[in-house]
């Protein structure tokens, strides 16, 4: 296969292209695009809050601190499930409206008033909301807790396994909403590390 064209240098340059080639990529560490700014040195280490919120790979062994399991059982034990399940799936089906597609038994769906107000989109948030506490519960067992929901909504039900990440980065959303206080930056970096786990483990029959 033949390799990437050497990138030519400016007219008058002293080079054959080749130069161009190797500086490229030492170029674009040095600089951002846009105004010369410097861009981030991808040798720096990736700071802790990011690399928590990050799903790793499938078969990798996941684990929590003391601190972490707090405050997600210190949180878990305020939440509402009712309420707090029907307001998540409500707002994703209103941010994202194409992901009605999977409710089309619900009814009316013609707008936010009618999608908040609609009660089997309250049931079924509920319903989903009491499965994610199984998470909360099994911190340490979070991919076969799963195991058989990732098969059925990947062999019978079909869902789009990105809905998975959109819910649970909602249900960051509603927590901090309802829980202001208790919802430091590490108890939200902790529960998105619990959402995005969730995520990859109901996502992992699709691959």
């Amino acid at each position: 296969m033949q390799g990437p064209l050497p990138v030519p240098g400016p007219p008058g340059a002293a080079n054959d292209g080749v130069q161009g080639a190797e500086e490229g990529p030492r170029a674009a560490i040095k600089a951002g695009p846009g105004s010369g700014s410097p861009a981030c040195d991808p040798r720096e280490p990736e700071p802790e809050f990011l690399r928590a919120t990050r799903s790793p790979p499938a078969d990798t062994m996941v684990q929590w601190t003391a601190e972490e399991k707090q405050l997600i059982t210190g949180l878990w034990g305020k939440v509402n499930v009712a309420e707090c399940g029907g307001e998540a799936l409500a707002r994703l089906l209103i941010v994202y409206p194409w992901t009605q597609r999977f409710f089309a038994s619900f009814g009316n769906l013609s707008g936010a008033t009618a999608i908040i107000g609609n009660p089997k989109v309250q049931a079924h948030g509920k319903k989903v909301l009491t499965s994610f506490g199984e998470a909360v519960k099994n911190l340490d067992g979070i991919k076969n807790t799963f195991s058989a929901l990732s098969e059925l909504h990947c062999d019978k039900l079909h869902v789009d396994p990105e809905n998975f990440r959109l819910l649970g980065d909602i249900l960051v959303i509603v927590l901090a909403a309802h829980f202001t206080k208790d919802f430091t930056p590490a108890c939200q970096a902790t529960w998105q590390k619990l959402v995005g786990l969730v995520a990859h483990a109901l996502a992992r029959k699709y691959h």
